[in-house]
């Protein structure tokens, strides 16, 4: 099993990069993302994220998001990608006035 640490900035400008970053370990058979650094999420990374499940899903390949950080959960939420990323849903409630999420939409 591979472990890949998310890093601290997910960005817009870091999503090439992410992208980069996750490629050697489209076709590992069991991979794990440790998110638990996030402190920045923009959409663009998201993307790349479901890209990246969905490709290694119709692999036959097993991806988990262990770690996830306050911001990363709420960007997923927000985008309605929690279920896309294998995140439970939350028991938080919908308060955007806190949301730690740069570019929701």
């Amino acid at each position: 099993m591979s472990t890949v640490p998310l890093g601290e900035d997910l960005g817009i400008e870091t999503s090439a990069e992410l992208k980069e970053r996750l490629a050697p370990f489209l076709s590992q058979p069991d991979v794990v993302l440790d998110g638990s650094t996030v402190r920045r999420v923009h959409t663009a990374a998201m993307q790349v994220l479901c890209a990246f499940f969905r490709s290694r899903a119709d692999a036959g390949h097993q991806t988990r998001l262990e770690g996830c950080s306050e911001a990363l959960r709420d960007a997923a939420r927000l985008l309605g990608l929690s279920a896309s990323l294998g995140l439970a849903a939350s028991g938080h409630p919908d308060n955007t006035q806190h949301s730690t999420v740069e570019n929701a939409a």
